[in-house]
């Protein structure tokens, strides 16, 4: 597999996994303690950490690339594996 087709890969995996990633880890205003701007949504994020979630994104791509490579290489599932018509 060539370098450029595992670096496209990643970068759709690490799209899926910012979108995976989003409702996780987050607190809002009640959850913290902090009083609301009025107008503000019940369910809207006390602070969202950018950096920290597309690091947590990153890592969670590399690690499924890597398995997607790996399996690639080796091939321990096959199409033929998953075939359920057989």
């Amino acid at each position: 597999m060539k370098w450029t087709s595992v670096l496209a890969i990643y970068f759709l995996v690490f799209c899926f996994s910012a979108f995976l990633l989003l409702p996780f880890g987050v607190r809002t205003h009640e959850e913290v303690g902090v009083e609301r701007v009025p107008g503000q949504a019940d369910s809207a994020p006390h602070k969202f950490d950018l950096p920290r979630h597309l690091l947590k994104a990153a890592l969670l791509a590399c690690l499924l690339t890597a398995l997607y490579v790996a399996n690639y290489q080796f091939g321990w599932i096959t199409v033929d594996d998953l075939d359920f018509y057989n």
